[in-house]
This record gives structure tokens, C-alpha cells and sequence, in this order.
């Protein structure tokens, strides 16, 4: 754990632009109007000088000044922690079997003792990407901090672009960063970030819960006991197997769970072109949402193939992490599902405006996780309320696989969904005291 710490915001006074004659005669108060000092135009004209007090009758009629532009709430201490928490459960994948997370919090804190936190889930360590949680520590400490440190918290925008210059690639770290000063500027205003990403667009967002579990047996029962609970939706992971062993996994979850339950498959780039072909055309009879990332993320010629040949969806994951992916998979066609996710997008903003290029091209949404805890859950799912194309819902399952968590009150589900937060911020209480249960050494 490292600090960096600067001074406190110098206050800053405020000037008015000064106008033309005509400008300045065209605003002119009409005879006898008040001016904001208290003085009618005619007391002007007569004395040279008025008197500054004003009754309480008066305080109160007059217009309550514009508001002017606030001193900047300058970033003071920028801290990451190291922490590993387990799953209740193996989570299997196509690339790796899953027996704990390793997250990276990043702590952000003002000049005024404001604090915002943000978090990078790492699966495995460079596995699912090319980051690690002690490389995003490292390139967060070494290369973001010592600038970030003066300068002013509220310019996320301005921020994230400069990260992006100073630190290439790299976008859990950024992502880290990014969400910490969203959380730090909604405290700062009182109000949600989903609030300040333009307002939610909706009460909840449905839950997919992922079935990954070695044993078929086990899996179906894990189903069965989900669908009591009220899950409606699951999504399961494949190409660990052969296609035939993944295709009779379908086969028997669809019988288990009955034809109303929502069935998605993701091969996390898990298959070649004709075993893309080949498995999706067998789980065809199953009636599935979509498919994930069923080819290498280099492929998007092979995915766009794919999406025309057949007639279950197909959802890019892996393949879009960027505006520019997100335009070139539109462009390509075929594909017709974005998964969004904020580490991957390097942050909100640029998950956000990956959904807007999803929706000028006729495409959905839906937002997936890297197992996250409540904290960073409570991120990803601002965007899931606010984004308008999200349709297809989310898997935001982390805190219930988890076998801890680092806040005070985690993230609430309902009836097979996630529940909107209203709090201010990310909507979560850090609990630091959680957080060193689970912490570690570098």
C-alpha cells in the first residue's frame, strides 16, 4: 500500500465578462428596479453611494444569485489494496476453473476528506485479459497516482482521456480509477451515479446466474434450487468439453428447468469456426437467448460468419472492449448483442458510450461481470439502470457466489433480479474492516 498526498484547494474568486454597449444598455434594469446590491436605478442616479444592508423583508424577495462555477475538489491521497476472496464454488470455464477472485480496490480520497472507492476483478490473475490485480496496482501507484494527486476530481471526462494518454491499454486500472471518482463526485452531490449518467431507465434489472459446475448432476440440482428462489434466467458455460458433452448438458438443463426458463451459452472464445458451427447448430433445438464470444476475440470476420449462418443470436464479448471494436462489429453486421463491462470498457463513460453505438445500430445490450463484489457490482449496475439498450439483462451474480464482501449492506436481489440503488455514490458503504479480512501482501 502506497499514499500520495498534496495541499489543500487554494479558493478561487470569480469574474464577470465584460459586454458591449449595446449589451450592457439591452440588460439595463428598467427605472426603479432593484439591483442585486439592494440600490433602484433611481438611488443611483442621485447618490454615489448605498447602503449595503437590507432588511429580512427585502433578503428574501431578491433573486437568488446564479450559481457560479465551485473550486476544484482537489484529489489529496490515492491508495490500493490487494485482497483475495473465494467462491462458494468452482467456477468452470473454458480457459480456467475459478477458486478465488483477486480484486484491486482503489481508494481515492479529497483534500475536504471526501472518499471514493473503486474496484478491478481479476479472474485468476491475466486470464481472462492481459491484467493482473498486482499489475493494475502497480500501473495505478507508479504511473496514474503521482499525477492524479492536485489535480481536480470533478473532470472525470478530462481525467480518463489524460490516463488514457499517460497509460496505454491497461483498462481494468483506468476502470479502477474512473469508478472511484464517480463514486467520490455523486457523494460529493448527493445523488446516485446513476442519476448523474442521466437518470435510471428502469426499476430493476433481470439476473442471469451462470452455471459453471464440473458436475452435470450438480449443476442441474444448483438450477433447480435457483429457480425456487426465483432466477428466471441462466447462462452456461461451455467449451471446457467436447460439443456433444456440452450439447447433453443443454439438453438435460432445458428438461430440468422447463421451456419458460431463459437458456444462454457462452464458450468464452472457447471454439474454432466449424466447432462454433457445429455446436451452435446442435443447441439450436434448445431455444436459446444467444451465444457468447463462441470464437477468439481476434476473429471478428469468423464471428460475423458465424451470426449469419445460424439462427440463435450471438453476443460479442471478449471481441468488443472499445468504441472502435463496438463500431467495427456494427459495421461487419451479424452480430447483434453487445456485452458491456466496465473493466474491459477502461470505465463507465466508455461502457456508456459503447451502448449508444450498440443502439445507433440496431444492436442490444446486456451487462456481464467479472465476479466482482458488492462494490463493483454497484458500479456495473448504474450502467445497467441507465443504459437504454440493456434489454437483455445482466449477470451481476458476484456477491452470491463470493464467500465474503467488502461493504456494509451489499447490493440487494429480488424475484430473479439486482434492485436499483438510490445512495449517493456507487450506492454501497465501503467497510474497511471487511476489506483487511480478505486483504493481502503484494
Amino acid at each position: 500500500m502506497t499514499r500520495s498526498s498534496a495541499g489543500r484547494p487554494v479558493s478561487r474568486g470569480s469574474s464577470s465578462p465584460s459586454g458591449s454597449a449595446a449589451t450592457a444598455s439591452s440588460t439595463r434594469p428598467p427605472p426603479g428596479a432593484t439591483s442585486r446590491s439592494g440600490c433602484s436605478t433611481a438611488s443611483r442616479r442621485s447618490t454615489s453611494r448605498c447602503s449595503t444592508r437590507v432588511g429580512s423583508t427585502d433578503r428574501a424577495l431578491r433573486p437568488k444569485p446564479l450559481p457560479t462555477p465551485s473550486d476544484p475538489v482537489k484529489i489529496a491521497d490515492v491508495r490500493v489494496v490487494l485482497a483475495d476472496i473465494p467462491v462458494k464454488r468452482p467456477h468452470k470455464m473454458s480457459f480456467t476453473t475459478l477458486e478465488a477472485v483477486n480484486f484491486a480496490f482503489v481508494r481515492i480520497e479529497t483534500a475536504d476528506g471526501l472518499v471514493g472507492w473503486g474496484e478491478a476483478a481479476c479472474l485468476g490473475g491475466p486470464t481472462w485479459s492481459e491484467e493482473s490485480s498486482e499489475s493494475v496496482a502497480l500501473t495505478i501507484e507508479r504511473y496514474i497516482a503521482p499525477w492524479l494527486v492536485g489535480r481536480d476530481a470533478t473532470r472525470i471526462e478530462a481525467l480518463g482521456r489524460e490516463m488514457a494518454k499517460r497509460v496505454q491499454g491497461n483498462p481494468f486500472a483506468r476502470a479502477a480509477v474512473e469508478m472511484a471518482l464517480w463514486d467520490l463526485n455523486g457523494r460529493a452531490l448527493g445523488a446516485p451515479v446513476h442519476r448523474l449518467l442521466g437518470g435510471r431507465v428502469r426499476e430493476s434489472v433481470p439476473l442471469s446466474w451462470s452455471l459453471a459446475v464440473e458436475s452435470p448432476e450438480a449443476e442441474i440440482a444448483e438450477a433447480r434450487a435457483k429457480v425456487a428462489l426465483g432466477h428466471r434466467i441462466f447462462k452456461i458455460k461451455t467449451a471446457a468439453h467436447p460439443v456433444a458433452h456440452d450439447v447433453e448438458r443443454v439438453r438435460r438443463l432445458r428438461e430440468a428447468v422447463g421451456p419458460e426458463v431463459s437458456l444462454r451459452v457462452d464458450a468464452n472464445q472457447g471454439w474454432d469456426r466449424a466447432t462454433a458451427l457445429q455446436a451452435i447448430r446442435a443447441l439450436e433445438p434448445y431455444r436459446l437467448d444467444f451465444v457468447e464470444q463462441p470464437v477468439p476475440r481476434w476473429d471478428g470476420e469468423g464471428m460475423a460468419e458465424i451470426a449469419r449462418a445460424v439462427t440463435v443470436p450471438v453476443m460479442a464479448d471478449e471481441s468488443c472492449c472499445s468504441t472502435h471494436d463496438a463500431l467495427a462489429i456494427a459495421r461487419r453486421g451479424g452480430v447483434s448483442i453487445l456485452a458491456l463491462k466496465l473493466t474491459k470498457s477502461a470505465g463507465i463513460l466508455g461502457t456508456m458510450a459503447i451502448a449508444r453505438i450498440a443502439e445507433a445500430a440496431g444492436m442490444s445490450c446486456y451487462v456481464g461481470c467479472m465476479i466482482e463484489t458488492s462494490l463493483g457490482t454497484a458500479a456495473y449496475l448504474q450502467v445497467a439502470l441507465a443504459a437504454a439498450p440493456v434489454t437483455w439483462g445482466c449477470e451481476l451474480f458476484g456477491p452470491l457466489l463470493l464467500a465474503g464482501d467488502v461493504v456494509r449492506r451489499p447490493v440487494q436481489y429480488a424475484d430473479g433480479a439486482i434492485l436499483a440503488l438510490e445512495g449517493p455514490g456507487l450506492g454501497v458503504e465501503m467497510d474497511e474492516t471487511r476489506l483487511k479480512e480478505w486483504s493481502r501482501a503484494r
